[in-house]
Formats: structure tokens, C-alpha cells, sequence
């Protein structure tokens, strides 16, 4: 499991869970997030974009999008969970030696996203399966007008 923490102090972390879809891919963009905050009240983020992009740049949006919200209501600290293993490889660190070179088409959100990241006093990203961000991922298909993907059922044997 991919790891990257940006930056660490003591305060209390809220947890964030984002999403982004595109479909087709590239296509039209979903965004969703789940926004916990240390007490355990619940925000989601549910929105379209009016441009169309790929799934790394629906990705990236809803993080974005989702730090954004953070801040908006007050956290100061992040623990960020989400499925794309392109969006935490990218934004391993704040050291620019550590980083592998954005997507050139994407590096001015990749700017932007590292910034808000930067702006909070704690944050950290780390991957998860998809089958784990599944409220975010149904909150970015329901931007679209989608319904979530079904999880497989277990077998009985």
C-alpha cells in the first residue's frame, strides 16, 4: 500500500475519502467526497464538472475539490484516502526530488493540489482499493447521474 505523508504535527486530523469519474474516459467528470471530521460529523461533495477530462484528471479535481471543502470548514489537519494510485505517486512530498514529473497536461492542477496540501497544517494522502473508497465513488457516479457500481457478492461454498 502506497504511503505519503506531506507534512506532520499534532492536530487533530479530519478524514477525507475522494473520488473522481469520468465517463466515457475522457469524458464527462464526476467528483465525490466523504469529509469526517475529528468528532465524526459527515460532509459529502457531490458535483459535475463542466469540462471533460480523463479519470486522473477526475481524480485530481476531487481532491481538489475536497481540500477545498476542508478548508472551507475549518480542518486544519487531513488524512486523505483515495483509489488512484497515479494522484499519491504524484504527490509523494513536498521535496520537488521526490516527485515523479506530473502528467503535463495535468501539472497546473498537480500545482494547485500540492499548494492546498501545503496550506494545512497536517496533511497526508495514502492509497486504498477501490472496493474501500466506495461512498466516494458512488457520490462522483451520482454527479453524473450514475448509479454505484454493484460489489460483487461473495460465494457460498
Amino acid at each position: 500500500m502506497a504511503v505519503a505523508t506531506l507534512r506532520s504535527t499534532g492536530a487533530c486530523a479530519w478524514v477525507i475519502h475522494c473520488d473522481g469519474s469520468a465517463v466515457p474516459n475522457p469524458g464527462r467528470m464526476g467528483m465525490g467526497a466523504v469529509l469526517i471530521e475529528p468528532d465524526g460529523t459527515k460532509h459529502t461533495l457531490s458535483q459535475a464538472t463542466t469540462s471533460k477530462g480523463c479519470n486522473n484528471e477526475a481524480e485530481l479535481r476531487a481532491l481538489i475539490a475536497a481540500l477545498r471543502e476542508g478548508k472551507a470548514l475549518g480542518a486544519k489537519a487531513v488524512l486523505i484516502y483515495c483509489d488512484s494510485r497515479v494522484l499519491v505517486e504524484h504527490l509523494g512530498g513536498l521535496d520537488p526530488k521526490l516527485h515523479v514529473k506530473p502528467i503535463a497536461r495535468l501539472a497546473g492542477l498537480f500545482v494547485e493540489a500540492r499548494a492546498l496540501l501545503e496550506a494545512f497544517e497536517q496533511a497526508s494522502l495514502q492509497w486504498i482499493p477501490r472496493h474501500c473508497n466506495a461512498q466516494a465513488d458512488a457520490l462522483a457516479r451520482a454527479a453524473l447521474g450514475m448509479q454505484p457500481k454493484r460489489v460483487a457478492k461473495a460465494s457460498k461454498d
